[in-house]
């Protein structure tokens, strides 16, 4: 009887013993899943301050290099458009009239080539804003027409090539890539002193790719970086605003090869 009872005790302590453990077992699951959640929502909260502060820097990339492009559209109103009014306005003076008549169409004919100038630079930089190519055919259309253009002028070999391209970029990407490459090749032309230049694109799920060779003195990704923040690198300052705009990435090598250079847009669809 005794031992039967110490049986009994024995076990209604183990007993007790296993419900502590079990609740013990319990309320440290439940605060691992309280500091498991706590962690998500304290990273869920850090992605969106993350994401917030992404959007900021893009909306400012894009207001940065839009206020560069109305700095130097004004530029080129001021210095070129402005002096070449201001002569025509000088050969139509108020003395004009009091001029023998071979002096007033000789006024009147130099006043209209000046104006006649005027236009056409008005109209190369409003071309220069918004290509008519791109404008009414597309990127494709547009990249191709700058190539040739390039080519024809028989000082480098120019040549754009297409894959994929039947489903266009929206309009605002368009005109972001067109900047891009009319950026890059500037430099080529101007740096280089490349022998040949070459477009292709393709594309593969939602991404679409634009590659340029060239034979010339280029940069690798390294450089890129680093001149693209110094105050000097201006140009490739507007290329990385836009690539951030774009949700993009570029990327500048050299070829296994050691024989070109290559920069590659990688520009999603949808963005």
């Amino acid at each position: 009887m005794y031992s039967l009872q110490i049986t009994q005790n024995f076990g209604n302590t183990m007993l007790i013993i296993g419900t502590i453990g079990m609740l013990f077992m319990g309320v440290m699951l439940v605060m691992a899943l309280v500091f498991h959640q706590k962690r998500i929502l304290l990273f869920n909260k850090m992605a969106q301050e993350f994401e917030k502060e992404k959007q900021e820097l893009l909306l400012n990339s894009s207001i940065k290099f839009q206020e560069e492009e109305r700095q130097r559209l004004a530029a080129d109103l001021h210095d070129d458009a402005g002096p070449l009014l201001a002569t025509a306005r000088l050969y139509l003076n108020e003395n004009l009239i009091h001029q023998d008549t071979a002096i007033q169409l000789q006024s009147i004919m130099s006043a209209r080539q000046i104006i006649d100038d005027t236009i056409q630079l008005i109209r190369n930089i409003s071309h220069s804003l918004l290509p008519p190519t791109l404008k009414n055919f597309g990127l494709d259309a547009a990249l191709v027409d700058m190539f040739d253009k390039i080519n024809n002028t028989g000082t480098i070999k120019a040549s754009a090539r297409f894959h994929n391209n039947t489903e266009r970029l929206e309009d605002n990407q368009e005109l972001l890539v067109f900047r891009i490459v009319q950026e890059i090749v500037g430099n080529i032309l101007k740096h280089s002193n490349a022998g040949f230049i070459h477009l292709t694109q393709n594309a593969q799920g939602n991404w679409v790719y634009y590659r340029i060779h060239h034979d010339g003195k280029g940069i690798v990704q390294k450089e890129f970086d680093e001149l693209s923040k110094k105050a000097a690198g201006l140009g490739l300052k507007n290329i990385q605003s836009r690539i951030n705009v774009l949700h993009g990435r570029i990327f500048f090598e050299m070829d296994n090869t050691q024989s070109y250079y290559k920069i590659t847009l990688e520009i999603p669809r949808q963005y």
